[in-house]
């Protein structure tokens, strides 16, 4: 190499300046800060800010001054913070922030409340796995706290393994999802109905009013809790139907009740360009009406026989059990275009495993044991609408968006 050629400086040789600017928020901190630094003609290399209760952490990686300024660089920073009753922290140093490592996931923490306790096990264990967490961003507040840490070094599978064992015992929900721009990608979301969509099990609807709810009731738990045939426990809970006037299907839709926080999941979905579905096990006699009502894409359910005007005791048609679910899941993906790995199913009973196997995230809604320990991920407070958190979005978008429509 001749004497004349030099070879290129690497990024991470470059000399830097970490400004750091913190104290009560206020308009024109960010502006006012970088018109400082403007006079002294460094490069923005990285910027972050956060507020927290009024407090604001201004951070900014510049370049070094040209050479002979960087003092007066400091003195003009320290004398606009202190004009501004702000503190400032300026720290030399060489280039950007390390690489990231191999493997990035989102791992989103919900907590009713969220304690110190836990958060602290939820960070141990990142570390013990050998990820490391590059940035933490809040996602709600209420009803429940949220919290979407950023973690790189560690493949997903592991993490989630590791991070889903611990958060049962710590009273928090954990998600872990693989980074990258499918999280944000137009997707399919299938739920199942029953204890998931809505509070109730539309068969003791059913029996309420045949006289049989008890003994339907033990025979759906059971089922619910994967000790029984699903489809030879359906036939004979549907059984003890037999005689009831078709007036009674117009009562049971009546008495259903959503479970809170469904409207504003299945609405914030369909505006973020998702499609929306239901399988059930229960009966088309009310999931086609839930569609009607939800406005949503797909719906499937076992269907109640009616001949003059009463139920038979019979089911007609194809059954949904466990293994139909899953196989409604992929049918839906593939009239929606939507890559499995895309998908998102949602259920509580042993019978919505598959399904919830089958999707890119499984989510087990308030569920059973059984569920709980096979999803990817289980939710276990009362607001279905919680699973936007386990998708990025945040409660600020939800009802940034609800006030637009609203205008």
């Amino acid at each position: 190499m001749s004497a004349s050629q030099t070879s290129p400086i690497s990024p991470s040789d470059v000399p830097t300046l970490l400004v750091k600017i913190f104290g009560k928020d206020r308009p024109g901190i960010t502006a006012g800060l970088f018109d400082t630094l403007a006079a002294y003609s460094v490069d923005v290399v990285d910027i972050e800010q956060v507020v927290t209760r009024g407090r604001m952490v201004l951070c900014a990686l510049v370049t070094e001054p040209p050479r002979g300024l960087e003092g007066d660089l400091r003195s003009t920073v320290h004398s606009w913070a202190e004009s501004m009753k702000m503190q400032a922290e300026i720290i030399s140093g060489l280039g950007d922030n390390r690489p990231r490592g191999l493997g990035r996931s989102l791992v989103t923490v919900l907590g009713h409340p969220l304690t110190a306790e836990a958060t602290a096990a939820v960070a141990a264990t990142i570390t013990k796995t050998g990820g490391n967490i590059d940035r933490i961003f809040r996602l709600a507040k209420y009803p429940v706290t949220a919290v979407e840490f950023a973690v790189s070094g560690v493949e997903t599978a592991p993490l989630r393994t590791a991070l889903v064992t611990d958060a049962a015992a710590l009273g928090v929900d954990v998600a872990v999802v693989a980074a990258g721009l499918h999280r944000r990608a137009q997707r399919l979301v299938v739920m199942d109905v029953d204890s998931t969509l809505i509070q109730d099990e539309v068969i003791e609807l059913f029996a309420a009013h045949a006289g049989c709810e008890n003994e339907v009731a033990e025979v759906t738990a059971a089922a619910m809790r994967g000790e029984l045939d699903f489809e030879q426990s359906l036939h004979a809970r549907v059984a003890l139907l037999e005689g009831l006037d078709v007036s009674v299907v117009d009562k049971v839709r009546a008495e259903v009740r959503l479970t809170p926080g469904a409207r504003t999941l299945i609405r914030t979905l369909k505006r973020l360009g998702y499609q929306v579905g239901v399988v059930s096990g229960g009966f088309t006699q009310v999931t086609d009406d839930l569609k009607e009502r939800l406005g949503l894409d797909f719906a499937q359910a076992n269907t109640l026989e009616i001949v003059d005007g009463k139920l038979t005791g019979r089911v007609t048609g194809e059954i949904v059990d466990r293994a139909g679910k899953a196989r409604l899941l992929r049918r839906f993906a593939a009239e929606a275009g939507v890559p499995l790995s895309q998908t998102v199913a949602i259920g509580d009973g042993a019978n919505d495993l598959d399904m919830l196997n089958a999707a890119g995230l499984g989510v087990a809604f308030n569920a059973k044991p059984v569920v709980r320990e096979a999803a990817h991920t289980a939710v276990n407070v009362p607001f279905l609408d919680t699973v936007l958190y386990l998708l990025g979005v945040t409660r600020e978008e939800v009802e940034a968006a609800d006030t637009h429509d609203d205008r």
